[in-house]
């Protein structure tokens, strides 16, 4: 049998390059009398921008402190231990970095026994152990401090989360065992199952306290010192601390049930790692938490062997790192300031862009339209936002009142646009329109001027055809809702100039959206792919599958929302003037439905109705199933995703052909950042190599073994 060292000692020669936390210890006399205490301080020797993390040296590091604290807590040395991070850093889990590079079983097994081996010997000294959340805690973070006997938490910290499950893990150095019998099953899949899922989810200091998992909660200016009186407090008995009493009777099933339910209706089996961590959550129910601890050794070797996991791991690091250093983005040296930005239109879309670039730039930002009831309407949204922010405590009166200073209207564009530096069209989605406003706009606008289109599908470059200055034109097209989802596609058009480019790049920046830039192709890349996607769904609805078969077809890739819930969303006239567009530039792959053209002449908002009596679940609008007018070709659900993944596949192989992005990580990072495509997928290429689409569809696997899979 290994010892924690040996295991130790074989991980890190794996993971060379680990970036090691050590685990300092110091010792103070507490006040009150509660005598000699030892603290470990977590710190990885970098600033708070390079958070702590757990590979195999840096858990060794934390051993050896333990093997100091435990001799000094058996001689009567000191009465208590407490663990703590560097300035607002607790520690943030796991270095996944080390997780891609392991290739074998036993390899993962050795990583979850190596973290559980150190860690619950923290439960084990003779001496209570006390952590102290002061920062950002996330993953192994926050399972090192569940096997303490206490913990604080500050007000101050931004960040605490049980991850694992968004990324394809379960929390696996005791988080599935311990939580549920801290603070019961129900809570402890909410932290675990329901937060993750949704996006990931954080909680704040205060609501960490609320659920019960820390003990106490004291402000981030003085955290440590608080922290370190009410430690005395608990060891000299002046300060009592409660727990609720755990039910272990069938409300911790229902809690699991539940867990399932909502699993199901998030990533519909598609996706292992939530069910992994409730079975081991349900196990729990009889507090053996060795036996816990255990499973979870099991479920993260398996994990971590397996494909979600790698995917997970990949959509991570485009979203964390490629997403910050843009492929093919000029230096950023070449971007013109920005000091007032021009909107063109007062619609929703052009008032959504208003009120962010006036959040994120806060300067003069000024809307026109072709009358002044639009414009007022236009202003007048900006400004309600603004309060609604206020009222939520986001902003304070004076920001509020600054904020709504820097916006305006007008009709005149000369009056508007003389002095802007980026003015962005959102008008109706019709090629002459769209050049007739840039026209006006050239004529008023200071030379310097980027021409930004929020197009969504229409040529960057015919829209600059006729223009003095096309060099200025760029694409800058957002996703809707344009305050949550972070895409941002940059659309380089044939004439645009590096300048033009970088200072739309600049402004992505500040925006604080995801930037990509793409080549000026038909849809560019996340209208696209969905189009195909969806366009294929029609096609088998239209020769004759019945919609819920269709449907279903497509479950096991876990998608947010069905094909034809996403087209209600996006709105059936939308959908079809893309697919109108796309069937003009590529006859042969993008077909026009005749039953959604149909569905819009009829003015339906889309396929479904929604009834209370049937818990407003989707049902066929029979209005809409009287339009419809289907062929005798009936697929099975099989068939009809092997066809639709086919299409897909195809596809993203011509876009890459083309040179629509730079790679493959860029039409993945399109559709997580886009469209809300799960992590677990990895985007969408990781998983179309994973099942032998790729090389079905195109002969070859879109990235390299080992890239969002395991290393051959």
């Amino acid at each position: 049998m290994s010892t924690t060292a040996e295991l130790l000692k074989g991980a890190a020669e794996l993971f060379p390059d680990e970036v090691v936390t050590s685990a300092h210890v110091r010792h103070f006399e507490l006040p009150a009398g509660a005598g000699r205490f030892a603290l470990i301080t977590l710190d990885n020797g970098f600033d708070h921008t390079k958070p702590t993390t757990f590979g195999p040296q840096s858990l060794a590091h934390l051993n050896a402190a333990i093997d100091q604290v435990e001799a000094e807590a058996a001689n009567g040395e000191i009465t208590g231990v407490g663990l703590t991070g560097k300035p607002f850093i607790f520690a943030v889990g796991a270095d996944l970095k080390g997780v891609e590079l392991l290739r074998k079983h036993d390899e993962a097994l050795a990583i979850g026994k190596g973290g559980h081996d150190v860690f619950k010997r923290l439960s084990g000294l003779a001496v209570p152990t006390f952590a102290y959340y002061n920062g950002a805690a996330m993953g192994g973070g926050v399972e090192v401090g569940l096997h303490c006997t206490y913990r604080t938490v500050s007000k101050a910290l931004p960040a605490f989360s049980l991850p694992e499950v968004f990324l394809g893990l379960v929390p696996g150095w005791g988080g599935c065992a311990l939580l549920p019998n801290l603070i019961g099953p129900e809570k402890a899949v909410s932290v675990i199952i329901e937060n993750s899922l949704n996006q990931n989810r954080q909680l704040k200091g205060a609501q960490v306290f609320e659920l019960g998992i820390a003990d106490a909660l004291f402000e981030g200016a003085d955290f440590l010192e608080r922290s370190l009186v009410w430690t005395a407090g608990v060891l000299n008995g002046s300060v009592t601390v409660e727990r609720p009493e755990i039910d272990r009777g069938e409300a911790w099933d229902q809690a699991v049930a539940k867990g399932r339910a909502l699993a199901d209706s998030k990533v519909h089996g598609a996706a292992p790692a939530a069910y992994r961590a409730l079975d081991i959550i349900g196990d729990a129910k009889d507090g053996d938490l060795q036996k816990g601890f255990d499973a979870e050794d099991r479920a993260l070797a398996d994990l971590i062997m397996g494909g979600e996991l790698r995917s997970g791991i990949y959509a991570f690091n485009l979203v964390q790192k490629r997403a910050k250093r843009p492929a093919g983005a000029p230096d950023r040296s070449l971007a013109r300031p920005v000091t007032k930005v021009g909107v063109v239109g007062a619609g929703l879309m052009a008032s959504q862009l208003a009120l962010l670039f006036l959040r994120r730039l806060e300067v003069p930002v000024v809307l026109t339209d072709i009358d002044q009831e639009r414009v007022d309407k236009g202003v007048g949204y900006v400004h309600g936002e603004i309060e609604k922010l206020l009222g939520k405590g986001r902003i304070n009166q004076d920001k509020a009142n600054r904020l709504k200073g820097l916006v305006s209207g007008v009709l005149d564009k000369a009056e508007g646009f003389a002095d802007a530096d980026f003015i962005i069209e959102a008008v109706f989605e019709e090629m002459g329109v769209k050049q007739k406003v840039f026209a006006e706009v050239e004529a008023v606008a200071p030379a310097h001027a980027i021409l930004a289109t929020n197009t969504s599908s229409l040529s960057v470059s015919e829209m600059a055809s006729q223009l003095k200055h096309p060099e200025r034109v760029v694409g800058f097209h957002f996703f809707n809702p344009v305050a949550i989802l972070p895409l941002l596609e940059i659309v380089r058009g044939e004439r645009t100039d590096e300048a033009s480019l970088a200072t739309a790049f600049g402004v992505a920046k500040k925006l604080r959206k995801t930037a990509v830039l793409t080549k000026d192709a038909p849809a560019f890349v996340v209208n696209r792919i969905l189009t195909r996607f969806m366009g294929e769904i029609q096609n088998v609805i239209d020769e004759g599958t019945p919609v819920a078969t269709t449907e279903k077809a497509v479950e096991p890739l876990g998608l947010p929302m069905s094909p034809l819930v996403l087209l209600e969303l996006v709105g059936p006239a939308i959908g079809l003037h893309v697919s109108e567009t796309l069937n003009r530039a590529f006859p042969d792959r993008f077909t026009v439905s005749p039953n959604l053209k149909a569905v819009v002449e009829a003015g339906k908002r889309g396929f479904y109705v929604y009834k209370p009596e049937n818990g407003f679940k989707p049902e066929l609008d029979p209005e809409v199933a009287a339009l419809l007018v289907q062929g005798d070709s009936v697929l099975t659900e099989e068939q009809v995703r092997a066809r639709v993944l086919d299409a897909v596949a195809q596809e993203i192989g011509l876009m890459l052909e083309e040179g629509v992005v730079a790679e493959a990580q860029d039409i993945d990072l399109c559709l997580i950042t886009g469209a809300g495509w799960p992590f677990h997928l990895g985007g969408i290429t990781p998983y179309l190599d994973r099942e032998g689409v790729s090389e079905r569809a195109n002969g070859r696997r879109f990235l390299p073994q080992g890239v969002a899979s395991v290393p051959a």
